[in-house]
């Protein structure tokens, strides 16, 4: 298929495989190699670049970024950074004078988020920097250089104006892979027909996930539709009770949604993935893969989401709970996908709390949500759910039964917590022992006590 977009400020059109990655054809086609690849998997930051759009610049990584995404869009890598006449960028500048940089392997993908990040006038730049490792240097140069180029002004060449064309046919897709061209649909209608039309197909938006099955597994993904263009499925209607959420939308947009009314669950999603994560990851693909152990729907869960889910022109709801059937298998028919799902705005005893070996950018041993109403000192209602204790996303249904016409104390809660072992028999892997997490959840629900009485429990807030 045919690809335009803006490249360091110059148009380029490419002929390429639909699922062929911005970094391998930066490295490979283009000869820009200062575009690393690390992990080829979204974790380490050295392949980010900078991409425009209408909805302004944002930080993603090149390796698990498929060409088609780029439509019509603006790319900028490390080597667009400095000025034409060769002038460095200010972070540049400050990384040289605050030696924030060793064996220079990371540098480039952290210039670029920074150099992202100066053009937003963001000056979170632990959060900035969290989807970017360095193993030399150390953080505390970085960040100090990003604070020094923080009152800098923008280099006027860093202000990329996107193409936003209208698509081209697509061309042909390689005859080996027997697969029908890419589909690059723009209305929910047409993603329904097409769906209909292909239901083994698989649906491209964020790539954070499939992007994966072609970098590591090396997959053929077969019947491709790229979501992107889709924008319908980007919007966010927010009504006096309600939030429903696209299923495109970026986790960084449902973040900035959900703040002002959970906020407890925005800071589960700031430690979601990286910057460059939440810029391409959706809503609608952590729920639709089905992941035990995606972050996202414990608290949805225990929020009461609804999921709407569409076939062609029928639509069907239910509740996100009930769309989690086992591992690896979902209550979504043949062409049906996830429209979007919707979410009270008023829930302030929900609490979100993630366990993981790395504080950022990791995947969670144990992520529990807690909602529980009180009224008159007693328990009304409860909705517990957890991620990684099972092969899905679960409601915890015997706590919160321990819990619900009882009085709100540290006993009732302490019952709640034994009674999680009648919920759960969760798995020994990698991440942590069955019983550890057994331990943590039961700890998670002792802390929910902790922080809706007042104390302290948040380990970035705590103080010696």
């Amino acid at each position: 298929m045919h690809v335009t977009f803006l490249l360091n400020g110059e148009t380029v059109e490419v002929a390429c495989h639909p699922t062929q990655t911005l970094l391998d054809w930066l490295r490979e086609e283009r000869g820009l190699t200062g575009t690393k690849e690390g992990c080829n998997e979204g974790d380490c930051g050295a392949c980010s670049v900078m991409v425009t759009d209408d909805k302004g610049a944002r930080a993603l990584n090149a390796c698990i970024l498929f060409l088609p995404q780029l439509q019509g869009k603006a790319v900028r890598t490390v080597e667009g950074i400095a000025a034409p006449d060769g002038t460095l960028h200010p972070v540049q500048q400050a990384m040289v004078d605050h030696h924030g940089s060793q064996c220079g392997f990371c540098t480039p993908g952290f210039v670029v988020s920074m150099a992202t990040a100066h053009l937003n006038g963001r000056t979170d730049h632990n959060d900035v920097l969290a989807g970017n490792l360095c193993r030399c240097t150390g953080y505390t140069p970085i960040v100090r250089a990003a604070e020094a180029a923080e009152a800098a002004p923008v280099p006027d060449h860093m202000r990329d104006v996107p193409l936003l064309l209208t698509p081209k046919t697509p061309g042909e897709a390689p005859q080996e892979t027997g697969a029908a061209p890419p589909a690059a649909p723009e209305t929910i209608e047409d993603l329904g027909n097409w769906c209909i039309a292909h239901p083994d197909g698989t649906l491209i938006a964020g790539a954070t996930d499939v992007g994966l099955w072609v970098t590591k597994n090396f997959r053929d993904l077969g019947d491709v539709a790229f979501l992107n263009r889709c924008t319908e499925l980007q919007q966010i209607v927010e009504t006096e009770e309600r939030l429903r959420i696209g299923a495109g939308v970026t986790m960084t947009d449902v973040m900035i949604a959900v703040q002002p009314h959970h906020p407890s669950y925005a800071e589960l999603i700031r430690r979601y993935g990286s910057d460059q994560v939440r810029n391409a990851a959706t809503i609608g693909g952590n729920i639709a893969n089905g992941s035990p152990i995606g972050d996202n729907p414990p608290a949805l869960i225990a929020l009461g989401a609804t999921l709407h889910l569409r076939r062609g022109n029928e639509t069907r709801d239910l509740l996100l709970e009930d769309f989690f059937i086992d591992y690896g298998k979902q209550d979504r028919n043949p062409g049906e996908f996830v429209e979007a799902v919707s979410l009270p705005k008023s829930a302030p005893a929900l609490r979100c709390y993630k366990l993981s070996k790395r504080f950022d950018q990791d995947i969670s041993a144990v992520c529990g949500a807690f909602n529980v109403t009180i009224e008159d000192g007693r328990v009304i209602a409860a909705r517990i759910a957890f991620g990684g204790m099972a092969g899905t996303p679960k409601r915890a249904a015997r706590a919160e039964a321990a819990l619900v016409g009882r009085p709100w104390s540290f006993e009732t809660i302490q019952a709640a917590a034994f009674a999680l072992e009648e919920d759960f028999t969760p798995l020994s892997d990698m991440r942590a022992s069955a019983s550890y997490r057994m331990q943590a959840a039961q700890g998670q629900l002792r802390r929910y006590y902790s922080d809706l009485t007042g104390s302290a429990t948040n380990v970035l807030e705590v103080q010696p």
